[in-house]
């Protein structure tokens, strides 16, 4: 769920229904008595949902199965007629929906059309992208869509240290494509998308944290959001671990190795409230499974609000709460104990 901003969260508020209340205040206390009981309970269905556009990417970020093209699972694009099917059943529960889980979802060439039927649904929508597809008529279809929350991933303010982690990217176009939607939403006197900078801190950008603030005051986005990376190879060190502590998920041990920060309890707030749907309808925990091989149902086969309460949801449920650090997809985690953050 999204960080504070004045706007931002009004904007959000102002998509509660009472339904989506209840079914909110239904989660929500479900969670505490399954933390309290030490059993799963859910008498809610999803409050938000991550839904994939696609698994395809003009990048090749170093640690993303889409840059790396290293999917198990595989490629395409979600249709139209599937995700209209899924949000008509769940929209008058749904608050938020995330258009994002791997890939880029503007090469997705139904994604705004979606975004405005989600919009026309009342639902808070938000996406995240590496804003190279952001042209000038993108940028006003984008404003024009609906759209309440643009995440522009952007990871350096010159070319050679964006490169660093956005292996194949152009950072003019990134610049030009934030440009696109400021002057879109002036041109359109909209105040939506809610638009900031997310910033991956890693070594080779960490001296650029501050070049980020002025880049996106200068451009005039709203908010720069800085996000401390998760890596896969870092028990013996890797390139990509900042050495600003702040940033950085890992602690470097006496012997020189590293360890999680994190200490996990048996709980997961994502469990209770928000699925991630791969594009061809696989529903998985949350966004660290990002090859789906924790799949707890199939949309081609039966319902959200059916497998919302099926028997592999409740025996992960059950999982989390005996040994979190014990499954793979958590054991790399650093989000999944917050609530509302």
């Amino acid at each position: 769920m999204p960080e504070f901003n004045l706007n931002d969260s009004l904007n959000l508020l102002s998509k509660f229904t009472p339904r989506r209340m209840w079914n909110a205040g239904k989660v929500l206390s479900s969670y505490f008595v399954s933390k309290w009981t030490g059993k799963p309970v859910q008498w809610g269905y999803p409050i938000s949902i991550s839904f994939e556009p696609t698994t395809s990417c003009n990048l090749r970020c170093p640690e993303c199965p889409s840059g790396l093209r290293a999917f198990t699972r595989p490629t395409g694009m979600l249709q139209q007629d599937f995700f209209r099917k899924t949000i008509d059943e769940i929209y008058k529960e749904l608050l938020y929906l995330i258009f994002y889980f791997q890939g880029e979802p503007f090469l997705n060439p139904g994604f705004l059309e979606m975004v405005k039927y989600a919009h026309a649904k009342g639902i808070y929508t938000a996406t995240s992208t590496n804003a190279h597809y952001l042209t000038e008529e993108n940028a006003r279809k984008t404003v024009e869509s609906g759209l309440d929350r643009l995440i522009i991933s952007i990871d350096g303010t010159t070319q050679d240290v964006y490169t660093q982690y956005r292996v194949g990217g152009n950072l003019d176009k990134v610049i030009q494509g934030a440009k696109n939607i400021v002057k879109w939403k002036k041109e359109l006197n909209s105040k939506t998308p809610f638009v900031f900078f997310q910033f991956l801190v890693v070594k080779p950008n960490e001296h650029q944290i501050e070049d980020i603030k002025k880049l996106a005051k200068e451009i005039g986005v709203d908010e720069v959001r800085f996000k401390t990376a998760q890596v896969y190879d870092y028990e013996e060190g890797n390139r990509l671990i900042p050495t600003i502590d702040k940033y950085s998920r890992y602690r470097k041990n006496d012997d020189g190795t590293y360890t999680i920060k994190n200490k996990m309890g048996n709980n997961c707030w994502r469990l209770w409230h928000s699925p991630v749907i791969t594009w061809d309808g696989l529903v998985v925990p949350c966004c660290f499974d990002k090859d789906a091989q924790h799949k707890l149902g199939d949309l081609k086969q039966e319902s959200l609000k059916e497998l919302w309460h099926n028997d592999k949801y409740i025996q992960f449920r059950t999982q989390i709460q005996k040994g979190r650090a014990n499954i793979d997809i958590c054991a790399n985690c650093s989000e999944g104990t917050k609530v509302w953050g």
